[in-house]
């Protein structure tokens, strides 16, 4: 289905730049303000969510496709799969092994590639329609680091070449990829959750080594980049580049030519929060021309009526405005995204789990 854009009011041009993470029992239980009266593109969902239980999962998306009926844009269902110690997948269902161990023992069997097809046809399975995956950050530290074993490999070609094969399995499958951390959550010491990291790298090494599998991913039409909320302090300033404007047109943009989705880490991180705000992080995020910020409710999410103000006085550009939620729209378009009812199916549970099992066997 082709969506108009000049069907859309700037309220919902602005909701569709936001996804939001339904990270507490009361974001569940307003639901309906977040998709009726905000019209937002997407959720992120959490196992705190569905209390790890199959069931209640497909109850929350049913419910959450249902109230967005009432829209004229299909949302974003998005979530953190990665398998390993990143598993947002029901308890009922088998863990992946990290995307490190997979790598480990692939040889004359491509495990990574393998694990992306089940992965992808799970969260198809589940009404999920977008994955934050594959992880394109370099691995330089041990498996316990912020990025550790979520990594593929030590080797940039490594990186790469198995990043772009899990892509392909989700997009093949009708999941979106969205790959992260872009430059490269590796090159920190530090966790982005809980500080505001900072990479001591000169951007001629990022350039040549951490951006690499990135560059790589546009090469092989990535559907949308993570920017992550890491400080170049020579390119960047005090600025994280996810609050880059110039980071993210120079590099993203510009160098790479890249024309598809560019998503923010969440924005109520602790470290960017109690270094800006709240709020004031969420507003400096959207000036930095990313097209999808994404934030946790907290309590409230009035903070979007101060963005549309924003437009409404021409500090957020309506020509801006309208080129993310283009890229939104054609993406949404692509996936054919629909807000239809997804069924149980036990029989998919057990059938899945007897080919991750094998994997597990071989990997672990």
């Amino acid at each position: 289905m082709k969506y108009d854009i000049h069907e859309l009011s700037l309220e919902e041009k602005i909701g569709q730049m936001i996804i939001i993470g339904l990270n507490t029992e009361t974001s569940v239980k307003n639901l309906e303000e977040i998709i009726e009266k905000y019209k937002v593109g997407g959720v992120l969902l959490y196992k705190k969510n569905y209390h790890q239980n199959y069931e209640e999962m497909i109850e929350l998306v049913n419910k959450i496709k249902t109230l967005n009926q009432k829209n004229k844009i299909p949302m974003f269902i998005s979530i953190d799969q990665e398998g390993g110690r990143v598993n947002r997948t029901p308890k009922e269902f088998k863990n992946l092994p990290s995307a490190n161990k997979l790598v480990k023992k692939s040889g004359e069997e491509d495990f990574v590639k393998r694990a992306g097809e089940i992965t992808g046809k799970v969260l198809h399975k589940l009404g999920i329609n977008m994955d934050f995956a594959p992880v394109l950050d370099i691995k330089r530290f041990d498996d316990n680091h912020a990025i550790g074993d979520r990594a593929y490999s030590e080797n940039i070609e490594e990186v790469s070449k198995y990043g772009i094969e899990y892509m392909q399995a989700l997009q093949e499958n009708g999941v979106i990829s969205v790959a992260k951390h872009f430059p490269g959550h590796g090159a920190t010491k530090t966790d982005s959750h809980f500080h505001l990291p900072k990479i001591e790298e000169e951007m001629e090494t990022l350039e040549k080594e951490d951006m690499q599998p990135f560059k790589k991913a546009i090469e092989h039409k990535v559907d949308g980049i993570l920017i992550g909320h890491l400080k170049i302090s020579k390119v960047t300033g005090k600025l994280p580049v996810s609050m880059s404007k110039r980071f993210i047109t120079k590099y993203v943009r510009k160098k790479y030519r890249y024309n598809g989705l560019v998503i923010t880490d969440d924005v109520r991180m602790k470290g960017v929060r109690m270094r800006y705000g709240k709020n004031n992080a969420i507003k400096k995020a959207f000036l930095a021309c990313n097209d999808i910020i994404i934030f946790k409710y907290d309590n409230d999410i009035k903070v979007i009526d101060k963005i549309i103000e924003l437009a409404k006085e021409d500090k957020l550009k309506m020509k801006r405005i309208n080129k993310s939620v283009m890229r939104i729209l054609k993406v949404k378009e692509q996936y054919a995204l629909k807000d239809e009812h997804i069924e149980k199916d036990e029989a998919f549970i057990e059938d899945i789990n007897n080919q991750i099992e094998e994997i597990r066997q071989k990997v672990l």
